[in-house]
């Protein structure tokens, strides 16, 4: 059920900005390059807004998890790729998980630590503007400052949660596959 909204949301956002997904999709300059863009970019809002829609009420899961486990592969690859795992960057080095797996000599987990170094100076420089010029205590209010690194972490959880749910199903109790499933088991057997 928690992926449901995540989704719903995204094909809903797809749909209402149908034109500018369809050049965002297509246009190799600015945007994804991506063949046929509308055509995916109608896929990928009946993937998303249905299969969501399918999600929360746990009809059809496991088929429904193919399109969208594809939908998380093609962001992943297209979208979030070049931008590492965070999709929040650290801005501590020392405090960033991708430490562990520099140390251990992955490259491009030391090339994460270069670059939260980079967005710490920034959120302290951007911090220290707002508040010489602004009202920090009213800005910070609600969660601090921090840089989008738009990276991969978000789609592979995503992705990761479908594909248990394309192994395992809804679930009990709360699917109607389980209770289509009970419904007409009993009908066979009896």
């Amino acid at each position: 059920m928690y992926l449901a909204p995540i989704m719903i949301a995204a094909g809903l956002h797809k749909l209402h900005n149908y034109e500018d997904m369809v050049a965002w999709f297509g246009n190799a300059d600015w945007g994804l390059g991506l063949p046929a863009p509308a055509l995916m970019v109608s896929l990928a809002i009946f993937a998303e807004l249905v299969g969501g829609i399918s999600l929360l009420i746990g009809l059809a899961v496991r088929w429904f998890a193919i399109p969208l486990i594809i939908s998380m592969a093609v962001a992943m690859m297209t979208v979030h790729w070049d931008h590492g795992w965070f999709a929040i960057a650290p801005g501590n080095p020392e405090t960033s998980t991708a430490k562990v797996l520099a140390d251990i000599g992955i490259p491009a987990a030391q090339r994460s630590l270069e670059n939260s170094e980079e967005v710490g100076r920034r959120v302290a420089v951007a911090k220290s503007l707002l508040k010489d010029n602004g009202n920090y205590s009213w800005l910070t209010e609600k969660g601090s400052f921090v840089v989008l690194n738009n990276g991969i972490e978000f789609a592979a959880t995503y992705l990761v949660m479908l594909l248990s749910l394309f192994f395992t199903g809804g679930g009990r109790f709360f699917s109607l596959d389980y209770w289509l499933k009970r419904h007409f088991w009993r009908d066979v057997e009896g």
